[in-house]
This record gives structure tokens, C-alpha cells and sequence, in this order.
């Protein structure tokens, strides 16, 4: 990667997280006066005759008002909430598929109310039924997680340790997910931690 798509955090005027910008569009946000440098990183872009040190984190001069955080709808966070565990049989695993409770050629929509884990035995067993048409059971009603911060920003904050304390919850969020990473195959553990954090 050039040092000028270097990836460095953006913070509001109160310090809280507004995105991930690169180093360019970060010069630019500081020769205009419109962000303030909080934490240098430690590569510079060298011209003939100076360094300009990278910065790391860079903080808006002022506030920007966004929406609250939402969840990103993805494969991989949907088995995150459900702790790498199959809905049906309460498999943990990591060779998961995804299931529409209500399947598609029923109309069945795309969102976190209508997505669950499932093993490839139990999805094929499930096949284009309901769960009820083929008499299995739901361990937990799928839904939207709630989202946070740490959770939206999550895999920059973990290539970006140095980040964190710019994340409240960050440390929570490290120690969920190595819970579930943690969790001993074939057990509900992982998915009784992620339940229990996402309430």
C-alpha cells in the first residue's frame, strides 16, 4: 500500500469515531484548517526537501452531526451474532451457510429478523420449508444487533491496536469475540456470550 492511501481514523469534535479516511484526504482535512492532528503514526512521506509525518489519528476542528451506528448486514457478522453456531442444532462451527427463516421464494426478506446460522446438514434438511413445515426449532428468534462503535469499526480496529482507546467498549468488544473464537466445537458457549452482550 502507497504511504498516501495510508488508513488513518477520523474523529469528531467530542472525540467519537467518524470514519476511516486515507492519508491524502487526511492533508487535505489539515493544510484547510478543518482537523487538528491528535496522533502521529509512525511512517512519514519524505518530498526533496522535508518529511511530512503520516498522521495516525486526526480529530475535526468541528462537530458533524451523522446518524447513530447501524450493524452491517454481512455474512460474517450474522454468524458473529449468532456465536459460529448452527440455530438448529447448536452446532459450533465454522463451516457455516446462511439460512432465510422465511425462505426467498417465499418472498422471504434479506434482513437480520429473517437470517440465521445454519449447518449444511440443517439447512439441506430445512431445505425451501419454514422451520415449522419441517418440524425444527429455532434456539433464538434472529434480530438486529445492537451496534457500537467498537463493533461498526471493528476489523480497522483490529489491524490499528493503537486505535482503541479511541473506541469505548473497545475492549469488550476483543473480549467477546475471543470468547467466541474460544468456544469449544459442538457447544452452545459462544452463542450464550454473544446472546447475553447483545441485550
Amino acid at each position: 500500500m502507497s504511504l498516501v492511501n495510508a488508513p488513518v481514523l477520523v474523529l469528531n469534535q467530542n472525540y467519537e469515531p467518524l470514519n476511516v479516511c486515507n492519508a491524502r484526504r487526511a492533508f487535505v482535512l489539515l493544510e484547510r484548517g478543518k482537523a487538528e492532528v491528535v496522533k502521529d503514526g509512525e511512517r512519514a512521506l519524505r518530498s526533496v526537501a522535508r518529511a511530512f509525518h503520516i498522521p495516525s489519528v486526526i480529530r475535526m476542528v468541528y462537530y458533524i452531526k451523522r446518524p447513530r451506528p447501524a450493524a452491517r448486514l454481512s455474512r460474517r457478522e450474522v454468524f458473529a451474532r449468532d456465536g459460529f453456531t448452527c440455530q438448529y442444532c447448536g452446532r459450533h462451527s465454522r463451516d457455516l451457510t446462511l439460512d432465510h427463516v422465511v425462505p426467498r421464494r417465499r418472498n422471504g426478506p434479506h434482513t437480520w429478523e429473517n437470517l440465521v446460522s445454519a449447518c449444511k446438514p440443517c439447512n439441506h434438511r430445512k431445505a425451501g420449508r419454514t422451520p415449522e413445515e419441517a418440524r425444527m426449532r429455532l434456539i433464538r428468534a434472529p434480530r438486529r444487533p445492537r451496534a457500537t462503535l467498537a463493533t461498526v469499526f471493528w476489523r480497522h480496529i483490529e489491524r490499528h491496536p493503537g486505535w482503541r482507546p479511541f473506541f469505548p467498549g473497545a475492549e469488550h468488544e476483543h473480549a467477546r469475540r475471543a470468547d467466541v473464537a474460544a468456544a469449544p466445537a459442538g457447544s452452545g458457549a459462544g452463542l450464550q456470550r454473544l446472546a447475553a452482550a447483545a441485550e
